[in-house]
């Protein structure tokens, strides 16, 4: 297989696979490649393949010995990868391979996101596949694409394609918890339109920078009050304009709708004797939020510094007003909890990405809920503040909540192999992020009974990201022992 950073490490056959596909560029969108190699694999290995239109890959492979007529069962994950990287770190995720090293028991990237989500999925049904040796009923590996970006490819998946009706999907984050039920979500794309007009004379240009956030996943760490930068950027556009006359050029901020935004930048320009009022009203507001998130987000930086160039036009005074108010009005962060599951966050919003067009902003949402009809109100509520803004809303990529199965059969079994093989009991849980069970549970008409495991990762959606070894090698066993199992 050509391995090189992760040679002989155990299980060999899935960190194998692991650092091959790592070498192959696969984020949201760009899995031509990591599709047809999914392919080749199969047809190197004479087994069954179906790539559809969407680039998913079914591959499917008879009962070992003894199991033949047992019904089948699906391994299920996604190819794509989010991809994050630290601001100094030169990386074209188009082109680049992953950079894979080991630092004490874990395994990580060079300031990039990893790609563990999902890739460690990909890699274990790989290696099912190819394996001589394990015992296993008819397996039926499923890899879609762009799950990150909304779950396209689980959405055009063809049922007829697929046969077994036990699903083991491995896009969990955290060993020893079974995941039984998940949010639903949808993606609010608000867009607000420019009026341009040229910049007055005797205005002075600055350019604001709100960075050192930790970021994160927007539905496994939402609950975490991290700071949001777009909402900081909101609060401090809002005070700024609110104290002194200022012209807004430009604001962006966030790269995925999905992930807490880490980082925002504005272009203002001011009169030149409200230069040293700007410079005090900003430090003073990066004190109090320095002060606000001092636990969750003790690396707060609010940057102040005069423009390289001085812009050759600005937002009208309507549209910085459209633009500013609904950045400060649109809701950010935990909506409602469960009143039925204690610690469950219900529903959110999270303010993922601001960017500015040729002549309007889009600001693009991620909606998370378990309940249907919140999410909804939720949407209606960004929805309303965008039409006080002179703001339209489109809803994209929504995908249905994962309900719980109180008489799953493949739960029972992997509660009992758990204790079995590690003493101690899982830990059973709903969770806010989405999983593309939800999606097949709707496919299949509720007829698959599902499951969600996967390894211990850390950071999943940011430069950080980790993937623990020893905890892939137990998920590994439990895994193995669990296809054995299900004769």
């Amino acid at each position: 297989m050509g391995s090189k950073a992760l040679v002989n490490m155990e299980p060999v056959e899935v960190f194998q696979y692991f650092e091959e596909i790592s070498r192959i560029p696969r984020g949201s969108g760009n899995e031509r490649r990591i599709s047809d190699y999914l392919v080749s694999f199969a047809k190197e290995h004479k087994l069954e393949v179906i790539q559809d239109k969407a680039l998913n890959v079914i591959i499917k492979k008879p009962g070992t010995r003894g199991y033949e007529d047992s019904p089948g069962v699906v391994i299920q994950g996604h190819m794509d990868m989010v991809c994050e990287k630290r601001p100094d770190v030169t990386h074209d995720f188009l082109t680049d391979p992953i950079p894979l090293k080991i630092v004490g028991d874990m395994l990580c990237a060079d300031g990039t996101t990893l790609g563990g989500d999902d890739g460690i999925a990909v890699a274990m049904g790989m290696a099912v596949l190819a394996s001589d040796t394990l015992e296993h009923p008819p397996v039926e590996l499923v890899v879609t694409t762009s799950e990150e970006t909304g779950m396209d490819g689980a959405h055009v998946l063809d049922p007829k394609n697929v046969s077994g009706k036990t699903l083991i999907n491995i896009d969990s984050e955290e060993e020893g918890i079974l995941t039984v039920s998940c949010a639903g979500g949808c993606t609010s794309k608000i867009n607000i339109p420019i009026i341009w007009e040229r910049v007055n004379p005797g205005r002075a240009a600055f350019t604001i920078d709100i960075s050192g956030l930790q970021g994160g996943h927007s539905g496994a760490e939402i609950h975490k009050g991290r700071a949001n930068a777009n909402k900081l950027m909101a609060r401090l556009l809002k005070s700024l304009n609110t104290e002194m006359d200022i012209n807004l050029c430009f604001v962006s901020g966030g790269s995925k709708h999905n992930a807490i935004a880490r980082d925002a930048q504005a272009v203002v320009c001011v009169n030149a004797d409200n230069v040293s009022e700007l410079i005090a009203q900003v430090s003073g507001l990066e004190e109090i939020m320095k002060d606000e998130y001092k636990v969750p987000d003790p690396d707060i930086k609010v940057e102040l510094k005069p423009a390289e160039t001085m812009p050759e036009r600005i937002m009208s005074k309507d549209t910085k007003e459209n633009i500013i108010n609904f950045l400060y009005l649109i809701p950010n962060g935990v909506q409602s909890v469960s009143m039925e599951i204690e610690g469950l966050v219900e529903s959110s919003l999270n303010l993922g990405v601001v960017q500015i067009k040729e002549d309007s902003v889009e600001v693009i949402s991620s909606i998370r809920s378990s309940v249907g009809s919140r999410k909804d109100n939720i949407y209606h509520t960004v929805a309303a503040i965008a039409g006080l803004t002179n703001g339209k809303v489109t809803a994209e990529s929504d995908y249905p909540e994962w309900k719980y199965n109180p008489d799953s059969k493949v739960r029972r079994l992997f509660i009992d192999l758990y204790e079995k093989l590690f003493g101690k009991k899982p830990l059973i849980s709903a969770i806010h992020a989405g999983l593309e069970c939800a999606i097949f549970d709707k496919k299949f008409n509720g007829s698959l009974d599902m499951i969600s495991i996967g390894p211990t990762m850390f950071g999943v959606h940011t430069a950080e990201e980790q993937l623990s070894i020893p905890s892939t090698q137990r998920t590994w066993k439990y895994l193995t022992e669990a296809l054995k199992a299900l004769k």
